[in-house]
């Protein structure tokens, strides 16, 4: 994906150390100074997933509002124009897909939710790409579960599916895989499948766009006084408190969710904003307000702000494996270049140990039985044992089939060995 009439945008900065759970302090101080707001930390994203709840994009008649959409998609063609990376998570097939299978009016059962997702994912996908062809911009479905998001292998597989279509230029558009993931419809939300994609994506910024414009201290629809909370910077009992039950309607989420969601993407290393879907700003004139423009205006919203880079995340997540599967033994010029941040490649294994596939953690050891990193191997155990010792243009002919040039690529891989 290119700009060429735009420069760079610089990776969000990132805060050391960790202060009081919530940051809502304008008294002028350095540490307010210092804080990210909503109106500069999106700008500054490099890659972002941005959540649309069913209440935002559908009508109560069962309608996809088109007029949202295109507001919407205006400022992702923005973002994208710019240089940003975006991933769509949008809810709406089944409050879509039942008003067309004539199933309103009442609850439905499961058995009815996922044949009305099954009918509506169809004409939401279909919103989307006349939305985006307005900008020549082409959109990619992805049907996914939580369970994909937290199995290692089904996780590496997605993980490698968005980087390929964010390369490519297309827009990824995610949603639960309703018609079969039964466990999601009863008790999964958007919020929380968001947050993984932006992990497994190495997202710097998640914006749940809601129904409200952030985290109060309590719900604003109930308490005249509840106090706005504009920046979170870690969740404790406190915060935790503020949250509230889910709106009624077709949203199955609610404060709760997106604290969950936000531990996730905290953790993660990526900023999270809740902010408001359909901002007051530009109604004046009769327009529809894009809900990222709007932000980026000063529009209210909160901050959560992560505990690390997304990469340094990941690699915790993998030197912290407790069972690695296996073991790849590697000679001296490998691990020299492993030591300066290079991708273990098939040439410089000698030895593999165990059975393992791929997606599995497994342990790098020197021919002196040093550990020297740990990582995620790109091919299984039965494999590598066949193009160890070779080039990688050589893996095609030896294989059947064409991977990755790597065992471990450098992303996915974690030194040990103590300098």
């Amino acid at each position: 994906m290119t700009a060429p009439d735009t420069a760079p945008t610089p990776t969000l900065a990132r805060k050391r150390g960790r202060e009081s759970e919530a940051q809502p302090r304008t008294d002028g101080g350095d540490h307010a100074a210092a804080a990210p707001t909503p109106a500069t930390a999106l700008p500054a994203a490099r890659r972002l997933v941005v959540k649309i709840g069913s209440a935002l994009l559908v009508d109560e008649d069962g309608e996809i509002d088109r007029v949202w959409l295109d507001a919407l998609v205006d400022d992702l063609a923005r973002c994208r124009a710019r240089q940003q990376e975006v991933i769509v998570v949008s809810s709406g097939a089944i409050a879509v897909g039942r008003r067309h299978l004539g199933l309103r009016g009442r609850a439905l059962r499961l058995e009815e939710k996922q044949a009305a997702a099954a009918t509506g994912q169809i004409r939401l996908a279909h919103a989307y790409q006349e939305s985006l062809a307005r900008h020549r911009i082409t959109v990619a479905q992805i049907l996914l579960t939580l369970e994909d998001t937290e199995e290692r292998r089904r996780h590496l597989n997605a993980r490698a599916t968005f980087a390929q279509l964010l390369g490519l230029g297309a827009v990824p558009v995610v949603n639960e895989n309703d018609t079969i993931a039964t466990a999601e419809i009863r008790f999964g939300d958007n919020d929380r499948l968001a947050a993984r994609v932006a992990q497994m994506a190495s997202a710097d910024m998640l914006v749940l766009l809601s129904d409200i414009d952030g985290l109060y201290s309590a719900d604003p629809r109930h308490d005249a006084a509840a106090r706005h909370v504009p920046l979170v910077r870690d969740i404790g009992s406190g915060i935790e408190a503020m949250a509230g039950s889910a709106p009624p309607g077709y949203s199955s989420g609610g404060m709760v969710t997106k604290l969950a969601a936000a531990r996730i993407a905290m953790q993660a290393g990526c900023h999270m904003l809740i902010a408001e879907g359909r901002p007051k700003l530009g109604q004046a004139s009769g327009s529809i307000a894009g809900p990222l423009a709007a932000i980026e205006a000063g529009a209210r919203a909160t901050l959560f702000l992560p505990h690390s880079e997304p990469r340094s995340a990941r690699k915790a997540w993998i030197a912290a494996a407790v069972n690695p599967a296996g073991v790849l033994i590697v000679d001296d010029g490998a691990a020299r270049a492993l030591r300066s941040g290079k991708s273990l490649l098939p040439a410089g294994v000698v030895g593999v140990e165990g059975a393992f596939e791929r997606g599995d953690c497994v342990i790098i050891r020197t021919r002196a039985g040093v550990e020297a990193g740990r990582g995620l191997s790109a091919y299984a155990a039965a494999d590598i044992r066949l193009i160890a010792g070779h080039k990688s243009g050589e893996i095609a002919t030896i294989l059947g089939y064409r991977g990755r040039d790597e065992i471990i690529h450098r992303d996915d891989l974690v030194l040990t060995e103590p300098r």
